[in-house]
């Protein structure tokens, strides 16, 4: 960014067809940068929700910190995410075949 390009040797449907291509481009970052801004909006308020429920006695043990559904022993275990160390139940988790672990939603995200 921030180079000029020189497009005296292009003929008119030449410059007029690399100016479209630029500008999609453009488009298409400023797009980019949107689906980034609200994806990192959206793990910092999840960042703060777990936050203030981890700081109730004992929650994280019963229930998901990512949708508050209790757990049980066999229709929906808990399972320890491998970077925020939260439970998490089953449907807030996936299992990372490369690190051998699970993981919740919002640190799969952030990955």
């Amino acid at each position: 960014m921030g180079r000029k390009l020189d497009l005296t040797g292009l003929t008119d449907n030449e410059a007029e067809h690399v100016l479209q291509v630029v500008q999609r481009d453009m488009r298409l970052r400023k797009k980019e940068e949107e689906r980034l801004s609200e994806l990192k909006q959206e793990l910092d308020e999840e960042g703060s929700r777990c936050l203030l429920l981890s700081r109730q006695a004992c929650f994280n043990q019963r229930c998901c910190i990512r949708c508050c559904s209790p757990f049980t022993f066999l229709l929906n275990p808990k399972r320890q995410c491998r970077d925020c160390r939260y439970n998490v139940c089953k449907a807030c988790r996936v299992y990372s075949k490369r690190d051998k672990a699970w993981l919740c939603s919002a640190c799969q995200k952030s990955r």
